[in-house]
């Protein structure tokens, strides 16, 4: 299938037109970003690594009832999905308190929470990405209480698919955002992508070391040096897990 038109460029992949319309290239960067993209750089091989876990995952998740945009991997680095009317919400999960939860209410980083919290934010680079209520959601009309709902029972779902599956990776999934988007049919599916880009993952080995444990994009974030290195860690136990289980 030829690639055709650039339609979209956001910090981590290149989306193209295909010969099929319902169908999307997307093409993942090395570029790396933090801090709503005030702090810029770039990860080598993370666009392969990034893709790579992520349509492994997508695979897992759609054998277990979760519908995601995931079609194909045609090469390292590219990942067809279906065309989807994104939502302009960003989901996020979160098991255990850091970022910005530790910020913003004070509790101690590493804090456990008693049930998983899922929150909205508004998907607006200009605006900081905001967390937002529920009716400031449905008064700028980002989703309907329906979707809201479903995204909400879908985020939990997941939640527990991925703590799981992680689990057997010893890795601690500490947090992790979502994103979704809307089929031709109206059909709320998962997009993006769940990768160390993505989500906050500890080293189940390495837990009392707060640096040490890191497996994600806090390493660039907070300039622990071994970007690359974790990331790789991170899919060649994903990909020992799949193959464990098979």
């Amino acid at each position: 299938m030829s690639v055709k038109t650039r339609v979209y460029e956001g910090k981590a992949k290149i989306l193209y037109t295909t010969d099929d319309p319902e169908i999307l290239l997307a093409d993942f960067k090395d570029d790396a970003t933090a801090f709503n993209a005030q702090k810029r750089g770039s990860i080598e091989n993370k666009g392969n690594i990034n893709c790579s876990i992520s349509s492994k995952l997508f695979q897992q998740l759609e054998t277990h009832g979760i519908k995601t945009h995931y079609v194909d991997s045609p090469a390292p680095h590219q990942m067809r999905v279906k065309a989807l009317k994104i939502l302009p919400l960003e989901v996020v999960v979160r098991n255990i308190a850091a970022g910005s939860l530790c910020q913003q209410t004070g509790l101690a980083l590493g804090t456990v929470l008693k049930k998983p919290l899922v929150e909205f934010y508004y998907k607006n680079d200009q605006l900081g990405d905001p967390l937002l209520t529920r009716d400031r959601l449905f008064l700028l009309e980002l989703a309907t209480p329906e979707q809201v709902d479903t995204i909400a029972h879908l985020a939990l779902q997941i939640n527990k698919f991925l703590c799981d599956f992680f689990g057997r990776c010893d890795i601690t999934l500490v947090d992790f955002k979502l994103e979704f988007g809307l089929d031709a049919q109206q059909q709320l599916l998962l997009a993006d992508e769940i990768s160390p880009d993505t989500c906050r993952l500890w080293d189940n080995s390495k837990l009392r070391d707060p640096n040490l444990r890191v497996l994600d994009k806090d390493r660039f974030r907070r300039d622990l040096g071994n970007v690359e290195n974790a990331y790789q860690e991170v899919l060649q136990r994903v990909l020992k897990a799949i193959e464990s289980s098979n």
